[in-house]
């Protein structure tokens, strides 16, 4: 649940907002602020925001219908009312942001906020931060995109970063269950779309960056100038801890006021790490001379694990209780999660859904079946698709990955959400090599997929799932079914052994 907080007179949101024109009366109590139309009430500041799908504009008389006596806008209406203030400003999300800080109390200023940023690795990071600062006795905060969660209380996710006011309640409501840190994803969306305006954060993290996310940004570029976004606004107090081996690590933090700190695994870094060796069941590390057993597996993992390790140090923890409490910490859900079957098959559902991430788990197998003589692994079973209403550009590109680092390839259905499934397959087929062909199944249906993969499957074999990872639902036309890939494995491996 959200924190509830008292009211708050209107003219003392609007300190935060001084460029503002105000038509009407400022002693206004607000009780609350909704970006919902039909969450409006008496006493509720309504915040008219240009979305992709809708123009808040076009609600705002049904907000004062239901109650609203103050209105956020970038336009006024035609026709204004004596008994509602309106306040125009040239970015109503910006001035949303700025105002629902304030409206909270400025929460992020009272916690050690880390944000996350990147292609891949966000939710590992600031999961596995999560994890390890509650084992070394803090209380925390999560906010992810598998879910929200104080202490042990989960709160289910909608977006990886929520809106500006449900950040800030929520925030409001962690603080008020005395945690002291709150670990969370930065999308690029949300600097774009100004939901982290407002928040004061402790540091920020640059994991790595790959085309994704193109449909919203249009452009690489556009993409990347969203993730500095995130550093450009840290302010001089806090960190930025960068990945060097990532070529626009440093381009990241460019104009960045925040002390700039980097992690690497090839060159020079302030935390600096070396994969010694890795099996099935976990990998042998070394960060800054120490050496250190973990539980997480591949290449990708170490470059996070850097990144949690340099975080953790720079917040001011001791090196050695660090590493003491990170070797004990096992994935995050549906990061390179294992199911194993009674015919000593492995199955492991990963969230990969671009073409890096894809290419870094299967390198990870590949490189696990040359480096260990003592595991026998036949083959690689490579189930994947690509989320409809998404950047095509990266299906065919998927496709080509799975077929270069997989014996067998079966090609099926994502999240199709308003796409047909089979031109989303057409499209993955474009980027098979002709040669590759005769190694590739297209079976739309993804359950069908999966129990094939593990009905055909033969002792040693490892049957990756990727795509979907944590998510327990596959959205088609609009509707949400219930769909988890690590419970139809399970239920695929368990019909192969009766």
């Amino acid at each position: 649940m959200e924190s509830q907080p008292p009211a708050t007179l209107l003219e003392i949101l609007l300190r935060e907002v001084p460029d503002a024109t105000v038509v009407g009366a400022t002693n206004l109590s607000i009780t609350s602020i909704v970006l919902d139309s039909r969450r409006a009430h008496d006493g509720a500041l309504f915040v008219a925001v240009r979305g992709t799908q809708t123009d808040g504009h076009n609600f705002i008389e049904k907000a004062i219908e239901l109650g609203a006596r103050a209105i956020l806008c970038e336009e006024l209406p035609a026709q204004t009312r004596a008994d509602v203030t309106y306040i125009q400003v040239l970015d109503s999300a910006k001035a949303m942001g700025l105002m629902a800080s304030a409206f909270y109390g400025h929460p992020s200023r009272q916690l050690h906020l880390v944000g996350v940023t990147g292609t891949n690795g966000k939710t590992s990071v600031a999961t596995l931060l999560f994890r390890m600062f509650r084992a070394l006795g803090y209380r925390c905060g999560l906010l992810s995109t598998v879910q929200n969660q104080i202490e042990d209380e989960v709160i289910p996710a909608t977006h990886t970063t929520p809106d500006s006011v449900t950040l800030n309640g929520l925030l409001a409501t962690m603080l008020q269950q005395k945690c002291s840190y709150v670990f969370m994803e930065v999308s690029s969306h949300s600097v774009v779309q100004q939901r982290i305006t407002g928040l004061t954060f402790a540091g920020g993290i640059f994991t790595n960056i790959t085309h994704d996310h193109l449909d919203f940004h249009k452009t690489f570029d556009n993409y990347i100038k969203a993730k500095k976004g995130f550093f450009d606004q840290l302010p001089r107090h806090a960190f930025a801890l960068v990945n060097i081996d990532d070529r626009r690590g440093a381009v990241m933090v460019q104009n960045t006021a925040a002390k700039v700190e980097t992690y690497s695994l090839q060159t020079m870094a302030t935390f600096k790490g070396k994969l010694l060796s890795e099996t099935l069941f976990g990998m042998h590390m070394e960060l800054n001379g120490q050496e250190v057993w973990f539980r997480l597996i591949g290449r990708f993992n170490a470059y996070n694990l850097l990144a949690v390790y340099g975080a953790a140090v720079l917040l001011g923890e001791a090196p050695e209780e660090i590493l003491s409490a990170l070797s004990e910490l096992d994935s995050p859900p549906g990061r390179f999660e294992q199911v194993r079957s009674g015919r000593d098959v492995v199955g492991i559902v990963d969230y990969a859904h671009t073409p890096d991430a894809l290419q870094n788990v299967l390198e990870t197998i590949t490189e696990l079946r040359l480096a260990n003589e003592q595991v026998h692994i036949p083959r690689i079973i490579t189930l994947v698709g690509c989320g409809g209403n998404r950047d095509a550009e990266k299906r065919p590109k998927m496709a080509a990955i799975a077929c270069k680092f997989s014996d067998w390839v079966i090609l099926t259905s994502d999240n199709p959400r308003f796409e047909e499934p089979q031109d989303i397959l057409d499209q993955m087929l474009q980027g098979v090599p002709p040669l590759d062909h005769k190694k590739v199944t297209v079976l739309a249906d993804r359950r069908e997929a999966i129990r094939k993969a593990c009905a055909d499957a033969q002792p040693g074999d490892i049957i990756l799932i990727a795509g979907k990872g944590h998510e327990t639902y596959q959205e088609i036309k609009g509707v949400k079914y219930d769909f988890d890939d690590r419970e139809v494995l399970r239920e695929a491996f368990e019909a192969t052994v009766k």
